[in-house]
């Protein structure tokens, strides 16, 4: 069997990992077998510095207007090597958005059409915080 583990925390992941591999033995010593559990984690879980997102979320609010800004949006437990830099550096992974239009839908969606619009906004956006992040220097 094959599948994937995810959550928001290492520390969950681990107690993931250890319950998932004492049920499989324990039911398979049950029924007079044995199983083992080759349990890897690909990527950490992505978590945001919380100054980080809320910088970004200003800046992106200066550019498209607050209400176009969505700051209580729904964790998600994506998998994303940007988790190893965030476990050293802090900083914020956002998605910048593609529209309820044709296409609208999330990413790994056959409906799914990147919105060429939202080139402009992602670099006017990186741009933004480049320019407040060094006149803070």
């Amino acid at each position: 069997m094959r599948g994937t583990a995810r959550a928001f925390s290492r520390e969950t992941l681990s107690l993931i990992e250890t319950r998932m591999r004492k049920i499989a033995e324990g039911i398979a010593a049950g029924m007079g077998a044995s199983a083992s559990l080759d349990f890897r984690m690909i990527f950490p879980p992505l978590v945001n510095n919380a100054d980080a997102a809320h910088f970004i979320a200003e800046c992106a609010a200066e550019l498209v207007g607050a209400e176009n800004v969505d700051r209580a949006g729904n964790l998600t437990m994506a998998s994303e090597d940007f988790a190893y830099m965030l476990e050293h550096r802090p900083g914020a992974y956002i998605q910048i958005g593609n529209g309820d239009g044709e296409g609208g839908c999330e990413v790994h969606n056959p409906g799914y059409d990147f919105n060429d619009a939202a080139l402009t906004l992602g670099a006017s956006l990186f741009a933004r915080l480049v320019e407040k992040k060094l006149a803070r220097v």
